[in-house]
């Protein structure tokens, strides 16, 4: 039997939020999972940006 499809779990993708407002030329984008019963609200992880070399703040975006 197949297994059944987790309806709660989304794909979700987090943009830097510090790279937008340096006017620093690409942007720094993940892609993750979320369950979105367990955090409804928008998702902030820190995470490595290759343009600006440092982590730094990445927040959902829909």
């Amino acid at each position: 039997m197949a297994k059944k499809k987790n309806i709660a779990r989304n794909v979700i993708t987090l943009e830097c939020t510090e790279q937008r407002e340096s006017g620093v030329p690409g942007m720094s984008r993940y892609t993750t999972t979320k369950n979105k019963k367990n955090t409804p609200s928008r998702l902030e992880l820190k995470k490595y940006n290759p343009y600006l070399k440092r982590y730094t703040v990445h927040r959902e975006i829909k």
